[in-house]
Parts: structure tokens; sequence; C-alpha cells
């Protein structure tokens, strides 16, 4: 095998890879070099864990058999055995914008449920037999049966934090019980907290630790008034009290939250609970197929409702990152809201949600501008921001059939930096690192104008607006000026000798974003005008290749910064040791996206201003970089 520690990448308000094989003990990653040889050592592993895994594993196949051809399977896996890799990106989008993730996943409403549906049962049975009801009261046989079934669940569940928060609360309730003492809910929600931290001190990194925690601390805080009014008043004001805890959270993480989410949920709440979930599990305990498709037909027409749903006006809220402390006043002022009546000045604690939902962040002031290299691996993926306008060069590469960079980092970014229209994209070249990620971009987010250098009948050139980048093209935008270097009219037509060369300048400072060209196209610039690519900030071309940055070329550019972009040991072995000596002996300080992550510079009239996402964002258990 060859190992190698954990990498991924890290960009602004991007997911954390690192920290997220770290808190599931995940050390490093591999493969095997020579598959032809591998083999089996054992078909079975001995242990309890692993005995939970062959069980589920056989559930899964269970299902693949009853449910050869459903696209609803996965989702029914997820809600027997929690394994949730067999669910849809379109699915989950469905999910997320309605609001219904939590039911999709081995939640606390289903392990209560199971839970209280197996007491009942038990306690029933129990007392028709008076010898062993005079042996054992019922009652505390059911809170025997109440936790061991629980407990199976949650094992076989793949023991999730949502899991473990709903097991380690019933378990403080049904020790209260037994002894014959109450079970204060804050009581019963601190101790769940305290065991899930004690055995797994980095849950907090989950995003699931603080909706789930923040969903149970909403519903005890207005508990104690439950039992007066209709049902339909409690159920509103639980609705309403889950809403204004998590709403800054949701805000916090992932920078949008489901208006339509009350609607989809008062009819798919019922619904996954007390229907499909039974359902999934019984047939997970009996090899009945019918169960099986019973649940996929329900869960069939679910997914016609949420589709449904999800295409009403206004059903999506998407914004800006609102930065740590505005989260956190948000979820106080939640929480102020939600105190019992009688507490003075409630509505107080709602008028933090108006600058929490009208954030944005400050873009540049006109004549500087912004712009950032995204750490996208093996690839290139540039962000140049002015005052009022906003520019990508390139997308990134496609790192398999279903996921590509601009769906994974590009639009994450531009959503979290409140960028909802780009002017202009430009495609430097055809290469699937530099425009893997094109059509997902062009879904996800409207663009104005498409530019680039591909060759004819490349799918990217039937794009709205799209035009070829030619050398000698210019435009203006808030005190910025943009000029293409590079390719001339003749050689737009893609590969890395006609990619794009872009220059943006302002009396802040200028920027030379370069592409895959080779020493023969930069060869040809330096004929044509080599005064023209001075530049503050380099992007090295090729990522740093030996075929590039000829010293000719990097003395002209009379360069202070130059950044690499190139994946965490590539197979290419790029950057190649002579190139980074070429620019360190041009006296230009050496940024890799490999060992800094994202690079962000700030072209200010006060001076040039950097930030490495790895220095911002430090954490012990990132990989060390030299």
């Amino acid at each position: 095998m060859r190992l190698r520690p954990v990498s991924g990448n890290l960009n602004p308000h991007g997911f954390d890879y690192e920290g997220w094989a770290f808190e599931r003990g995940i050390r490093a990653s591999g493969y095997v070099r020579d598959a032809a040889s591998a083999r089996m050592l054992a078909a079975r592993t001995p242990g309890v864990a692993a005995f939970i895994e062959h069980l589920r594993e056989t559930v899964r196949e269970r299902f693949a058999d009853s449910l050869p051809d459903s696209a609803t399977r996965g989702v029914l896996v997820a809600l027997a055995v929690g394994d949730q890799g067999s669910i849809s990106a379109t699915q989950w989008d469905l999910f997320a914008h309605t609001g219904i993730v939590h039911l999709v996943s081995v939640s606390g409403l289903h392990i209560t449920m199971i839970a209280g549906l197996c007491a009942v049962l038990a306690g029933w049975c129990w007392r028709r037999v008076s010898g062993l009801a005079l042996r054992l009261p019922a009652q505390k046989l059911a809170i025997l049966v109440a936790v061991f079934s629980a407990a199976g669940y949650v094992a076989l569940a793949g023991f999730g934090i949502p899991a473990q928060r709903t097991l380690y609360m019933l378990l403080t309730v049904a020790v209260a019980l037994w002894s014959g003492r109450g079970a204060h809910a804050g009581r019963c929600l601190a101790w769940g907290l305290l065991l899930v931290l004690l055995i797994d001190p980095w849950a907090v990194q989950a995003a699931g630790f603080w909706l789930s925690f923040g969903a149970v601390a909403a519903l005890f805080l207005i508990g104690r008034s439950w039992g007066r009014g209709h049902w339909s008043w409690q159920w509103l004001r639980t609705q309403w009290a889950i809403t204004l805890l998590t709403l800054p959270l949701l805000l916090g993480l992932f920078q949008r939250f489901s208006l339509i989410s009350p609607l989809a949920n008062a009819v798919a709440i019922p619904l996954v609970s007390f229907a499909i979930t039974p359902l999934a599990l019984l047939h997970a305990l009996l090899p009945v197929s019918a169960l099986a498709q019973l649940a996929d037909w329900l869960m069939h027409w679910l997914l016609r409702f949420l589709i449904w749903c999800e295409g009403l006006p206004l059903a999506l809220w998407q914004q800006a990152a609102p930065p740590a402390w505005l989260v956190a006043l948000g979820c106080a002022g939640a929480l102020w809201a939600l105190l019992p009546r009688g507490t003075p000045a409630r509505f107080v604690g709602l008028l933090v949600f108006p600058a929490l939902l009208g954030w944005l962040p400050l873009r540049p002031a006109p004549g500087e501008y912004r712009a950032t290299v995204l750490d996208v691996g093996q690839g290139l993926a540039v962000h140049v921001q002015t005052a009022t306008q906003d520019l990508i060069f390139d997308t990134g590469p496609r790192f398999s059939e279903s996921a590509d960079a601009a769906e994974r980092v590009l639009l994450p970014y531009l959503r979290a930096e409140g960028v909802r229209q780009l002017a202009q994209v430009v495609l430097s070249h055809e290469d699937s690192d530099h425009a893997g990620g094109v059509t997902s971009l062009a879904q996800g987010i409207a663009v104005a104008q498409w530019r680039g250098s591909l060759p004819a009948g490349h799918p990217a050139r039937g794009l709205p607006g799209f035009s070829e980048c030619v050398a000698g093209q210019r435009w203006h935008w808030d005190g910025v000026d943009f000029a293409f270097l590079h390719p001339l009219p003749a050689q737009a037509m893609g590969g890395n000798e006609g990619s794009c060369v872009l220059h943006v300048g302002a009396s802040a400072g200028s920027l030379l974003l370069t592409g895959d060209i080779t020493r023969r196209a930069e060869a040809a610039m330096l004929q044509r005008d080599a005064s023209a690519l001075a530049s503050h900030v380099v992007l090295a071309p090729h990522h740093g290749s030996n075929t590039s940055s000829s010293e000719a070329f990097v003395a002209a550019t009379g360069l202070e910064y130059a950044v690499f972009t190139a994946g965490y040991r590539n197979r290419y072995g790029h950057l190649a040791p002579a190139v980074l000596a070429r620019y360190e002996r041009a006296g230009a300080r050496l940024l890799r996206s490999d060992h800094a992550g994202a690079v962000r510079f700030g072209f200010q009239q006060a001076g040039i201003v950097v930030e490495e996402s790895r220095l911002l964002r430090r954490r012990y258990w990132h990989r060390q970089v030299p």
C-alpha cells in the first residue's frame, strides 16, 4: 500500500476535510499499488464492531434485492442503518431546500419513537403474565426494553452524533425513572451533552452536534406550556421555537435555510416517522419484500410533494456567511425571545435578526480590488472582485463523473461571499483541471458573459454570451483595468499554447493570470510588448511546470509574489525545483496552494494585503507544511 497524511483543500468558509477525518479517527489515506495481487485476508473479522457492520451490510443487501431499481432505496437504507452514501446529490439538495434533512437520517425522533413503541408492547405483554409482573413491575421492564431497543437501533445506525445524543438522554431519563426520581428536562439535556463530549470531544466540529442540541434546547425551553391550548397551537409554537433557535446556526454553517420547511415538515414528519421508518425497520428484521415496496411507494409520493414545495416562490433563503460574533448574538437573541411569558422585553431578542438576515461583507473600494486564488487541488480557480463586479478565471478540476470543484468549492465559496451573479467567467483553455467545473457553475449561478480559448465543438462555446479571449481586448470596472495579453486571434482555439492570459491592474497593484501557457507563448508576449507583463502578483504558468516560467518571462514581470496552484503530492511532479529557484532568484515571495490553502490578495491603496487560509484557520489536526 501507499499511504500519505490526510490532506484536504482549505478555503474561506470551506469544508475542513482534515478536521472531519481527525474527528473520525482517520490519520492517513492510501491505495493498493498492485491491485492484481490484492486478496481478502478474512471474510469476517472478530469483534462486536465488525459483527454490527456485517449486520448493516446484510440489511443493505436485503434492500438491494427487494428494490433493485428504486431511486429511493438509498433513503430507506439511511433510515434503517444510517448509511447515507446511496442518497443522490439531487435528493440531498431537495431535502436541504425543503428543510427535512433531519428526517432522512436516524434522528432523535425516530429513536424515541422506536424505543417508546417497543416499551409499550413489552409492558402490555408483561402485564398479561401475573407471575412476571409480581417479580418485576411492568413499568421497569418497559424502561429496560426502551433502553435496549434504542441502543440496538443506534448501534445498527452507525452511532451518529444525533443518535448518541438521544441515547444518552434516554439513559438519563431511564435511570431517573428506575430510581423513582423525576426526569428534569434540562438535567437530561445536560447529562446527554456531557456524555457525548466525554466519549467524543471532537463532536463539537460536526454541524449536527450544534443543530441537534439546539433543536432539543428549543423544545425544552417552551415545553413547560405545551399542556395548554389546542394541539395545532402547540405545533405552531414548536415550529416557531425550533426555527428561531436553529436559524442563526443554519446561516452560520450553511448560509441558507428553507422558508417552506414548516409546510414540508408538517407532511414529512408523520409520514416518515410513523410509516416509512417503521416499514424500513421491519424489512431490516424480516425479509419480506412487500414491506420495502410499500415504504418505497410512500417515499415516492413524499418526493413528489417535496418537489412541489421546492417549486414554490421564495422557497429557499440564501445569503452571505455572517461572522461568528453575529451568529452568537443571534442565538442569544433567539433564547431571550423564547423565554417564558412574563419575561420583560422579550421582543428585544428579535431585533438582532434583521442584521443577521441582511448581513453583507464589505467589498473593495473603487480603484481597489480583491483576488482569491482558491485551493482546488491540481487545478485553477481564481475570483477577482471589484467594488461592484465579480470575475471567475477558470472553474477548477473535475473530480469524478458526479463531482467537480465548482460544485464542492467554488459555488459554496461564492454563496458565502454574498456573490449572486458573475459579470464574467474566463475559461483559459479546455483542460479538465481548468474547465472541469463549467457545467456546475453555469447551473449554479447567473453569468452575464463567458470568454475563453476553447476548441471547436467544446460544450462551453454554446453558453449564452460566449466569446473568444483575444489579445488586445480591454475593459474597465470600478477603477480597475482588465486586458487580455494572449492569445492572438488565430491561436484562440484551446490548448496550453493558446491559454488566455489576463492582466488586472489598478493604482493599488497589478495581477497576472496565466493559465497553462508554455515558454513559446511567453516568448511571443515578450516580443509583442514585454512591459505589459509587469505585475506585482503573478500566477505561475502551468502550476509551476518546467515547460513554463522562462528566465526572461520572470524577469519581465518584476513580480513581488509568485503563486503556484498544485495538488498536494501530485503525480505530475509540480512544482519543478528549477522553476521555484528561478522565482526565488527574482526576489519573489513564493506562495503555494498545497501549503497555504487558498491565498487572498487585497490590492489596497495602502499596499497589498496577503491572507493564507492555513495560517488564518490553523488547527493542530492540519497536516504540517514546510
